[in-house]
């Protein structure tokens, strides 16, 4: 394959793996920054859903692992003072270079057991994409979290000690 075809196939690939063509160039260009001339390395990059979302921007975009530690990290290293702020900002970014390992990792896996290119980009498509329901469960926790906090509020308000 030419250069010039390895990359038209390259992004493709990246665009059936994000499953979102409004967000494929955003994700080209911050893995273009991760990769340097065959060389992985790890690049600020900075995504403001990471930054909110934390580990559940990562399980959104189906990195589990990273999304675990991430969330381990975020309840340990929470009770220190301003140490979860220093946690969001190292999320907004640094996320997305976990991203682009899930992708580089999936890459590689189908493109050792798939041929056709064609099939190729559909199995990206299956086994890449996001999980539009960690939106939906993020929105109720912290509608929750906002519901019990603002309870907390009004009953330290109309109930002073």
């Amino acid at each position: 394959m030419q250069e010039a075809e390895y990359k038209d196939y390259y992004n493709r690939m990246i665009e059936a793996f994000i499953d979102k063509p409004e967000k494929t160039l955003w994700y080209q260009n911050a893995f273009s920054k991760f990769n340097i001339n065959g060389v992985d390395s790890m690049k600020w990059h900075w995504s403001w859903w990471a930054f909110g979302g934390g580990a559940g921007f990562l399980l959104y975009r189906k990195e589990y692992l990273a999304a675990f530690i991430l969330f381990i990290g975020s309840f340990i290293l929470g009770m220190i003072p301003f140490a979860g702020l220093l946690i969001m900002i190292l999320s907004g970014g640094l996320s997305t270079f976990f991203i682009y390992k899930g992708f580089k990792r999936k890459l590689a896996e189908v493109e050792q057991n798939v041929e056709d290119i064609e099939t190729r980009i559909s199995t990206m498509r299956e086994i890449g994409g996001y999980h539009t329901w960690v939106i939906w469960v993020y929105g109720i926790l912290s509608a929750l979290l906002l519901s019990f906090v603002g309870s907390m509020l009004l009953i330290a308000v109309n109930y002073p000690q």
